[in-house]
């Protein structure tokens, strides 16, 4: 591999996923897949296959249909490797990922009990076993193992020197050194990769990678020191979601070391063109919205609202901008389509957007564009990313609603008629609220004989005008876990009650999928 150049590994279907909220059904993570594909990622961490069935149906249906590197995560255990290298099977290019903790901090309280060891020392030579015997394990199945020393932020130099040395001694051909809990600091954390080059005698037969999440805002500074300092992988997510704050933003990485050649003698081989496109089809399929003034791909970010601003960028764009909309993907006209496209022009818009359609799928695409078209005179990308979106959550719809009727005023108590499909069965019900959309949910939640606490409830338009496509985005809890529903439609109530069913659907999904390992803890956090 060229010195200069930077692998990208993307861990949006995986670590992504772990943002609460965020879960994605399996023909959601395809589509995202594909469209990682498309961007040029190096890598793509598809999930963690022995979770539950669901991960392992995703992971190997990308690894059957995804042209690309395709990651699996497994404990250092040999029941998730080779649940890893099952679900790998189909893929041309696989690799293993397999993780131990390597940190004081994790080492006391995940392996606390007696049988790891009494004391520390005892409980490290355990760690180093474990980690060498699944590396060991996992090289039986492919030639490219990963292995990643959990919470390496706060991990003694020396013992993570030892570890590092003995798992590339085992066969690892890459290494990860993730800020597990993103407590480190640039200098910091750049000055542990550089140790660990001087320290770990055959860190030359890996490839240095890092994992840097973004407790305290540094995932991407850190990522950069740490590439400063010997690192070649970056591990991150588009939009920059993730476990708790989030991962590394693989547009923000990406892009500053393009624009910043002049310091920065490093490139990608990322098809910056496609970052919007996958931006938009992540956050449409997460429903995490991208905050307006997120780098690279907020909604402000190429908006210019001072006069001084706007006359400089109007004589020279360099004025104010350090880079072009258009380098980015952010398309100049988004106007695409209207109620006489067919479906030839629907289809290819719908493949420069990032989506793969059969013709049975595209009909049902038309379908709902058309109703739409009736709606709007104009149709553009965002809703089509949102018709895309809706058609592909139906395919695992457990509750669809089938017809809604709200009775509200300013002097009228609200009132809400529901009738959902459940299968084959039709359940009619009425409530009332304390205004049109609460009584939608009451009417919802009788209907189906359900509880469930509403933690958030948002409302956008997705596109400009009174015709707009509104989206509302839900997020329930129940038993113990939150859920995400949204929903789209021209009418804002029909919207509401379609995002709570779509949670619903998401909860249902959930717990009917029961995790491989009920017994045990999952820690899918590295």
């Amino acid at each position: 591999m060229e010195p200069t150049r930077i692998l990208i590994f993307d861990t949006t279907l995986r670590d992504g996923e772990q943002s609460p909220g965020a879960s994605l059904n399996v023909h959601e993570k395809l589509e995202i897949a594909h469209q990682l594909a498309k961007l040029n990622v190096d890598i793509i961490e598809a999930g963690f296959p022995i979770s539950s069935p669901a991960q392992f149906e995703a992971v190997r249906r990308i690894a059957e249909e995804v042209n690309c590197i395709i990651a699996a995560l497994a404990r250092a255990n040999e029941k998730d490797i080779k649940a890893a290298a099952d679900a790998l099977l189909p893929a041309p290019r696989k690799r293993i990922h397999t993780f131990a903790s390597t940190s004081d901090y994790h080492i006391l309280g995940k392996f606390g009990h007696e049988k790891y060891g009494r004391s520390l020392e005892e409980k490290r030579k355990t760690i180093l076993k474990m980690s060498i015997d699944a590396v060991t394990y996992a090289k039986t199945f492919t030639d490219d193992v990963e292995f990643s020393a959990e919470d390496a932020g706060r991990t003694d130099i020396g013992y993570l020197s030892e570890v590092i040395e003995a798992a590339i001694e085992a066969g690892a051909t890459t290494v990860n050194i993730p800020d597990t809990t993103g407590y480190t600091l640039p200098f910091e954390f750049g000055n542990k990769i550089a140790e660990l080059k001087k320290r770990v005698k055959n860190i030359d037969k890996a490839i240095i990678s890092v994992h840097c999440h973004n407790d305290l805002g540094l995932a991407v500074a850190n990522s950069l020191s740490a590439i400063l300092n010997g690192a070649r992988q970056v591990e991150c997510t588009i939009n920059g979601i993730g476990e708790r704050a989030g991962n590394a933003s693989l547009e923000e990485i990406v892009m500053i070391l393009n624009v910043r050649k002049d310091l920065l003698n490093y490139y990608t081989n990322i098809n910056t063109r496609e970052i919007y496109n996958t931006s938009k089809m992540v956050s449409a399929f997460t429903g995490l919205l991208v905050q307006r003034n997120k780098a690279i791909v907020g909604e402000n970010a190429f908006a210019h609202e001072s006069g001084i601003h706007q006359d400089g960028v109007l004589k020279n764009r360099e004025t104010y901008e350090i880079m072009t909309p258009e380098s980015v993907g952010i398309p100049k006209n988004k106007i695409v389509l209207g109620r006489h496209s067919g479906r030839h022009g629907l289809k290819v818009r719908l493949q420069e957007l990032g989506y793969t359609v059969n013709d049975e799928e595209l009909q049902k695409v038309y379908d709902a564009f058309i109703e739409l078209a009736d709606k709007k005179k104009e149709v553009f990308d965002d809703d089509l990313r949102m018709l895309m979106g809706d058609e592909i959550q139906k395919r695992e719809e457990i509750y669809e609603l089938d017809y809604l009727h709200v009775n509200a005023g300013t002097n009228l108590v609200p009132n809400a008629v529901v009738r959902i499909k459940v299968g084959d069965k039709i359940i009619e019900e009425s409530a009332t609220g304390d205004g049109p959309v609460d009584a939608v949910f009451n009417s919802i939640e009788r209907a189906l004989s359900i509880k469930s606490e509403l933690e958030s409830y948002q409302v956008r338009s997705v596109t400009a005008g009174r015709e707009a496509m509104g989206e509302v985005i839900v997020r329930i809890r129940s038993g113990g876990k939150s859920f995400t529903g949204r929903g789209i439609s021209t009418d804002i109530i029909e919207a509401s009650a379609k995002s709570y069913l779509n949670a619903l659907n998401q909860k249902e999904l959930y717990f009917k999928e029961e995790p491989l390992n009920k017994k045990e803890q999952i820690s899918e956090v590295i």
